[in-house]
């Protein structure tokens, strides 16, 4: 119960390691508290405090001179690509959640709404579509890493990956597969953006961009495979029944659908789905988190079969869900 309670403190030492740069900063070498102190412009004496806390949490270690240094899990999270950029962008989530029973009625505006307003369709600002593409993509490294362990991908000989931001995902696979066929389908403001990954990837050859939204018109056709990475979750139960209607009419017999992203626990419930992004998703205001079988039964009323649930090695990163459109 304690950690429980505790649990809000251990995310802001977190947090205010990252914001001051001090994991960064012992990368380069052990400091002192004092030289920390120095550094990053904080008084000594909470210097101090964050530090201890710091060791508590199994972020530092402290050398016999007097020196802290990163232990593992600290060298860690300076490593994992973009996971320093997805901290510091929770405060966003803190603040909408510092009045809980506010926010458990629906009388809370949230701040995170607006963070990610692709979800709402329509029109975005160029500067605002890079933000979230240039942290989607650093996030989307886990989420390959675990989808490409995860489902075999053999036999797809044209891949069309829905709501793909800067093409993370999709280079994570051409990289893997490279005989496949690529497309990217994502908003017209956001899908320019994966240009310049594929051409430095060497992919342009076998990777088209596509423009568009997923919520007006029919989706382009030719793909025998459809991957929907961290894209239901954001998204209403009607705006996913609809998206996976769109995605059954543009497969051809036999094309595959593969869904990916963290998913609830369902009647076990699971702290990384049933807390964390299903908090995440309400402050989103838009859509909710999901367990396997509820996603399993929307993709069968679309039409789809042979629907299976495949656990990856870190359900707090993906779960995956793989369909098929049966043969005619």
């Amino acid at each position: 119960m304690f950690d429980l309670l505790a649990g809000f403190c251990h995310s802001q030492v977190l947090s205010a390691l990252v914001q001051l740069d001090i994991l960064d900063i012992l990368m380069q070498g052990p400091l002192t508290s004092a030289d920390l102190a120095r550094r990053v412009d904080v008084p000594l004496d909470r210097m101090d405090i964050l530090l201890r806390a710091a060791l508590a949490l199994g972020l530092l270690k402290k050398r016999r001179a007097g020196k802290f240094t990163l232990s593992r899990t600290g060298a860690a999270l300076v490593g994992v690509p973009g996971l320093g950029q997805m901290i510091r962008h929770h405060d966003v989530l803190y603040r909408d959640l510092s009045d809980p029973v506010a926010f458990f009625r629906g009388e809370v505006k949230t701040e995170l709404a607006e963070f990610w307003p692709y979800v709402f369709g329509g029109n975005m600002d160029p500067a605002v579509a890079a933000t979230y593409s240039d942290l989607m993509a650093k996030s989307q490294i886990l989420v390959s890493d675990d989808t490409l362990s995860t489902v075999n991908f053999r036999g797809i000989t044209h891949l069309m990956d829905i709501g793909g931001g800067s093409g993370a995902f999709l280079k994570a696979v051409g990289h893997k597969y490279p005989q496949m066929t690529l497309t990217l389908f994502d908003l017209p403001q956001v899908a320019p953006t994966a240009r310049q990954r594929f051409e430095a990837a060497g992919m342009m050859q076998r990777a088209r961009i596509v423009g568009g939204s997923f919520r007006e018109g029919a989706l382009p056709v030719g793909a025998d495979a459809i991957s929907l990475v961290r894209v239901l979750y954001d998204h209403s139960d009607e705006t996913v029944t609809d998206l996976l209607a769109r995605c059954f009419a543009a497969l051809p017999a036999g094309g595959r659908l593969i869904i990916s992203e963290p998913m609830t626990g369902g009647v076990h419930p699971s702290r990384a789905g049933d807390v964390y992004f299903a908090l995440y998703t309400l402050a989103m205001r838009t859509g909710r988190a999901r367990s396997a079988a509820e996603i399993s039964r929307l993709c069968e009323a679309a039409g789809f079969d042979a629907v299976q649930s495949l656990s990856a090695n870190r359900p707090f990163v993906t779960s995956c869900v793989i369909a098929s459109k049966p043969s005619a």
